[in-house]
């Protein structure tokens, strides 16, 4: 599980940040990628790493601002152009069904693949076998959501060498081992499945933030998340600004993650206003609140680690 960011300004494109979007690599996980918001020319941005657009599964859109949703129609096009044809759902709040059809219809472009959208609403928006996604509604000036994307629990690997050691072959009597059943041997020992799985590893939480004020949605997407990417748009002196704007400074995206007990903090959506050394600033601002903050930069990764035992 990885965490590629392909844009990380604020409004309008910059020579050094493009506008938002980024991209979690669940290759190993479910061999797809999942996009979070859809800023102009996130497409372009694609063509300098090793994503295939084909392999973008889900995008999650955060708000309607146009920093965030304008590059959507050229990638849903482009998409099916190169060959995707494995369906592409997309998430958003109330307006992205009508954004995505009408570009489509208007600039006759042909899709060959399904495409499903879905107009989110506060709580459970996706869950499966590996995956559950959470969705909170944050302070903005237009509606604007907050993902909480939670792995579940890997199950632990069936500890073979244990198994060779009691004369118990390999065969079709491993997978009931591996569902943790009671079986009989042929024998006629009886042995419990649990006894021979290793110890399971916890599910990693992702948190991704649309544009907000500090809320308490904010701190509970958060909660013990590994890595909770927050908006900081402005820095500590620009703290009115932001309020004025709907925005988060780095100090209050910092004590979010502090308070939410979260492992990591990535800081993006940064005003074209901070260049430089501004942005070694930025950092030290989040650090006096939080020492794990990181200041996110376009084609930057960000590797989600497993953390301990379930």
């Amino acid at each position: 599980m990885n965490l590629l960011f392909l844009g990380t300004g604020a409004g309008i494109p910059a020579k050094e940040r493009n506008v938002s979007s980024v991209a979690l690599q669940l290759l190993e996980e479910r061999r797809a990628v999942w996009l979070f918001d859809c800023g102009e020319a996130t497409q372009h941005q694609i063509l300098h790493t090793s994503i295939k657009p084909r392999k973008i599964e889900k995008i999650f859109i955060t708000h309607m601002h146009g920093d965030h949703i304008y590059g959507l129609p050229g990638l849903i096009g482009s998409r099916s152009f190169q060959g995707g044809e494995s369906k592409l759902t997309i998430y958003g709040p109330k307006g992205i069904k009508e954004f995505v059809e009408v570009t489509l219809r208007v600039s006759c472009t042909y899709v060959k693949y399904p495409l499903e959208i879905i107009e989110i609403e506060e709580g459970i928006i996706f869950e499966d076998d590996t995956f559950k996604v959470i969705v909170k509604k944050l302070e903005h000036g237009i509606p604007s959501y907050g993902y909480r994307v939670v792995e579940k629990n890997v199950p632990g690997p069936l500890l073979v060498e244990k198994l060779r050691k009691m004369n118990i072959a390999p065969g079709p009597i491993y997978q009931k081992i591996k569902k943790g059943e009671v079986v009989m041997l042929e024998d006629g020992r009886m042995i419990n499945g649990h006894d021979f799985i290793g110890p399971s590893k916890k599910g990693r939480i992702v948190t991704i933030l649309g544009d907000t004020r500090v809320c308490r949605q904010s701190l509970e997407l958060a909660s013990d998340a590994d890595i909770l990417v927050h908006e900081a748009t402005f820095g500590l002196e620009d703290e009115a600004l932001a309020f004025d704007y709907f925005h988060s400074t780095t100090s209050q995206a910092a004590a979010i993650a502090n308070e939410a007990n979260a492992k990591t903090l990535i800081l993006t959506h940064i005003s074209s206003r901070y260049q430089g050394e501004l942005c070694q600033e930025l950092i030290k601002e989040a650090r006096d609140h939080f020492s794990e903050s990181y200041l996110a930069y376009d084609f930057a990764s960000f590797e989600v680690r497993r953390g301990e035992e379930a």
